[in-house]
């Protein structure tokens, strides 16, 4: 069977390889059976073998749903009674932590920074020194609407020295920039397996320290489906998942799995990397603007500024590439026009090259100037 190859420069779902899309095509199973629950445990424990977290210390857990799933399990799970959540926020998806809090009544700290720079660390020390009830400090790895990387690693260690545990949305980054669980002071990560493992969506994941999961079952119970030690408990005891999982996914995921570690942590990096400089590069040549300063990014997003250009119309270019295999993205920021374009999946840089020969053509077809116009200011 021969699939369509469509190179997605969006920031997830990511490009397949054939072998992990034709991994979905299994005998009906019921997820019931103990081969499931193998497949499954397989899993679990290869996930944690991504962050270099010991089997030991950490669990993984898994459920089903988008990576929104896991801030949710992790914010409502994990803070004690009458105790505090601090959002270290500089993007769009540590203001959907902040959501999460307000919509569950968490008693937190939404500490908002520009969404074009990292935190000050000085005012996240103040912060938690001020308000020694912090239990839980949540931030963004890789803020995926601007393609800003936060200092997880400094944050975590101050988290740690005023006693709160450290959650990390490494949604976008978990599985292409290099992690370590322990030297990178977290306690709790999540992704989601179209992402970094590049497999297909439905399937989530949260990686974290046991003891606090178990710790966490005479905390306030604030949800029963996304609730961490429920569903932590009820794989340890009975290999499956608590609720029905998304079988054809999870075969994915353990092809996908497969062949991540066939490619290897370094050198898989070393391929986004080339997908990246590619972009940068690419959109450096047609003129275009990166919002975010390129020693603050990611290495996996640039976020371009729309040019004052009064032929540029977003939803045209986007339709030209789409139909013809590339698929770019709007951004994430409200208070400017922009659009991305991501180094995630099972592309090299030759499917960046064979983009910006078509994205150029959209320009010249829409008489959009090159190199493009910016007012200036």
């Amino acid at each position: 069977m021969i699939v369509k190859r469509n190179v997605l420069l969006n920031p997830g779902p990511s490009t397949t390889t054939d072998s992990v899309k034709m991994a979905q095509v299994v005998p009906d199973i019921c997820p019931r059976e103990k081969e499931f629950d193998l497949l499954m445990a397989g899993i679990r424990k290869d996930l944690l073998k991504i962050v270099h977290a010991s089997e030991e210390k950490y669990t993984s857990v898994l459920f089903c749903g988008s990576g929104t799933i896991n801030i949710d399990v992790c914010l409502n799970s994990l803070l004690p009674e009458n105790k505090k959540v601090l959002v270290v926020n500089n993007g769009a998806y540590s203001t959907r932590a902040v959501e999460i809090c307000s919509y569950y009544g968490l008693d937190h700290i939404d500490l908002k920074f520009p969404v074009d720079e990292q935190p000050d660390l000085e005012l996240v020390e103040k912060t938690l020194k001020d308000n020694p009830d912090i239990a839980l400090v949540h931030t963004t790895h890789n803020e995926t609407g601007t393609g800003l990387l936060n200092p997880i690693r400094k944050i975590g260690e101050l988290a740690h020295k005023y006693g709160a545990i450290f959650t990390v949305d490494t949604t976008s980054s978990l599985a292409m920039i290099p992690i370590d669980i322990e030297k990178d002071n977290i306690d709790f990560c999540m992704a989601s397996a179209q992402k970094g493992i590049m497999a297909m969506t439905g399937l989530s994941f949260i990686i974290g320290n046991k003891n606090e999961i178990i710790k966490s079952k005479n905390y306030p119970k604030r949800s029963y489906y996304c609730n961490l030690f429920m569903q932590y408990d009820y794989f340890e005891r009975t290999g499956e998942m608590h609720f029905t999982p998304p079988v054809q996914t999870v075969y994915a995921t353990r092809q996908a799995l497969n062949e991540y570690f066939l490619e290897g942590e370094q050198a898989k990096w070393a391929r986004h990397t080339r997908v990246y400089n590619a972009i940068y590069n690419g959109l450096e040549k047609l003129g275009f603007k990166s919002y975010i300063k390129k020693e603050l990014q990611s290495g996996l997003v640039v976020s371009a500024v729309y040019p004052d250009d009064k032929n540029w119309d977003f939803e045209k270019v986007h339709d030209y590439c789409y139909n013809r295999g590339f698929t770019i993205y709007p951004g994430k920021i409200s208070t400017t026009n922009t659009f991305r374009l991501c180094a995630l999946g099972a592309i090299d840089e030759q499917d960046i090259f064979d983009f910006f020969a078509v994205f150029e053509q959209a320009l010249k077809e829409n008489n959009i100037q090159i190199p493009v116009y910016y007012k200036e200011k």
